[in-house]
């Protein structure tokens, strides 16, 4: 199964779930298990990607472009390359990102279904370097991230390591 495909698979679960722990009047643990574990999933499945792809020929969604362009419109100085938490995360930080969120609640599918959101662009999905965000968050900074040329190293290094490996063999 192509990466493409593996996002639109686990995007299909996550609905699934969500759903299910919408309609319950107690959500099982279980169930907030499943989703997390599927976020993870998605968030691997991502990184993969970059690691594959040199990331400024990728296209998240359909709206990327309007996506990048409004969040460069109300975030003009935003540092993607490392991100501040609490620019997303505080009081202050959800109320600024607020009306950008809400602006694509029709054009993107599930803009506010919560996503794994790396801190620094150059390492990989850890604890200490992951944030929850909102899924348009993420698409705001990773097609940042894409455009502007910061997911380029995460390729880069994996393509030296993939090299060194033939070059090994």
């Amino acid at each position: 199964m192509d990466p493409y495909d593996q996002i639109r698979l686990i995007d299909y679960i996550t609905n699934a779930l969500q759903l299910l722990l919408e309609h319950s009047d107690e959500a099982p643990a279980q169930l907030e298990v499943m989703w997390a574990m599927k976020a993870y999933n998605h968030a691997e499945v991502y990184f993969n990607l970059i690691s594959s792809v040199d990331p400024k020929y990728l296209k998240l969604t359909k709206n990327d472009d309007m996506i990048y362009s409004k969040f460069r419109e109300d975030f003009p100085d935003f540092n993607i390359k490392i991100l501040d938490s609490e620019l997303l995360k505080s009081a202050e930080g959800k109320e600024k990102w607020r009306p950008f969120c809400n602006h694509f609640e029709t054009l993107v599918e599930d803009f506010n279904y919560g996503t794994l959101l790396r801190l620094d662009c150059e390492k990989d999905y850890t604890e200490e370097n992951t944030i929850f965000a909102t899924r348009i968050q993420f698409f705001a900074v990773e097609i940042a991230r894409n455009r502007e040329g910061y997911n380029s190293g995460v390729y880069n290094a994996s393509l030296k390591a993939k090299q060194q490996k033939k070059a090994q063999s």
